[in-house]
């Protein structure tokens, strides 16, 4: 997801945009509580579903990487090839040592789950309109026949200021927007940090990508799972890859909900390490480095005794930049993968498609 100035077509779309019956899932959850079914809209085709082509979770979870960031800050050459390699084979790996403070992240957590323990009333006080991005509600629903997602949403602008909506940030819980402003910087930090390391793992100036950044874009968007009655029917969010350069996830541990998509390998469950934090290459990284390191396509499942919650940070260019292969990455004889373009441009082809898999990179292919 990508947000701010991109959402500003898909806002204006929502005035023809038909959608359809789209219930709030946790009230819908609560309705259905004794029930044995959900309705059709969330019932998923066959080979859609989460019991489909899952890997073994215990081969799965030995195969994960996760990076010791404080390695890499001291110049650890082993860690940065474990970076490389993790970029290179998965395009998804936990981070610990990361810097975020641990007080920072319960707090963050504590206040997005009191956010969606609220009557359904107050919540609604910031609506996402349909066809937008920004607000309580369900993202990337564009047509009244959509399969739709067992989750709740609150996406949200940080950073530059100009893509803030202060009118869709929760006065309550109160300290709501404190929270979020102080786990933001920290976040924001460990993403400059993160894009050194992987700038340096490419063999380029640690400086390079960061660099060439401008006033980054920062949006955070939360996810809420309620328990379902049919849980191997449905699906918590659909196959996608991230339009970002990195994204920065905090999922709390009551089940591995997130599962990654493996080349040849089917769906592998991303298991919380206490105290980390899942980084994944976005479509940005992909184009940049042609094709090196892939953004890759993932997931989220329902479960049927336990919610689950995240809070996920999606860090990109600047919506002015000009993006394409790096020429430092494009060897000789290369051909290059993906044609030159503007950020913003692609970030509003992303935010006004539905979400399935890494159709919209087609955007950016030659």
């Amino acid at each position: 997801m990508d947000s701010g100035a991109a959402a500003v077509c898909a806002e204006k779309a929502s005035e023809i945009i038909k959608i359809g019956q789209v219930d709030d899932v946790q009230e819908l959850q609560r309705r259905l509580c004794s029930a044995t079914t959900v309705p059709e809209r969330y019932i998923r085709d066959g080979d859609d579903r989460p019991d489909h082509a899952v890997v073994d979770d215990e081969r799965a979870q030995e195969r994960i990487p996760v990076i010791d960031v404080g390695e890499l800050q001291r110049g650890s050459e082993d860690e940065l090839d474990n970076l490389r390699l993790a970029c290179e084979q998965w395009g998804f790996f936990q981070v610990v040592n990361h810097g975020v403070e641990e007080e920072t992240m319960e707090e963050m957590e504590k206040a997005a789950r009191e956010f969606f323990m609220l009557p359904l009333e107050e919540k609604e006080k910031y609506p996402m309109e349909p066809g937008g991005i920004q607000g309580y509600g369900h993202a990337f629903v564009f047509s009244d026949d959509q399969k739709l997602d067992w989750c709740n949403m609150l996406a949200l602008g940080v950073e530059p200021a100009f893509i803030r909506r202060p009118n869709l940030w929760p006065t309550t819980p109160a300290n709501f927007s404190e929270t979020l402003e102080k786990y933001s910087v920290e976040i924001r930090e460990l993403c400059v940090r993160l894009l050194e390391h992987i700038a340096a793992a490419l063999g380029l100036a640690p400086a390079r990508l960061n660099g060439m950044f401008g006033e980054a874009v920062q949006a955070v968007r939360m996810n809420f799972y309620p328990p379902c009655p049919r849980p191997e029917l449905v699906l918590g969010l659909s196959p996608h890859s991230d339009g970002s350069a990195v994204t920065v996830l905090q999922q709390d541990a009551a089940f591995a909900g997130l599962q990654v998509l493996r080349g040849g390998g089917g769906w592998v469950a991303v298991h919380p390490v206490p105290g980390a934090l899942v980084v994944n290459v976005g479509d940005t990284l992909e184009v940049l480095t042609n094709g090196r390191y892939k953004s890759v396509e993932h997931r989220a499942v329902a479960s049927g005794e336990h919610d689950r919650m995240s809070v996920v940070t999606f860090y990109a260019p600047a919506y002015d930049v000009e993006l394409g292969p790096l020429p430092e990455l494009v060897a000789d004889g290369e051909p290059r993968r993906y044609r030159t373009y503007n950020h913003g441009e692609y970030s509003r082809h992303y935010v006004t498609s539905r979400l399935q898999g890494k159709k919209t990179l087609e955007f950016a292919k030659i």
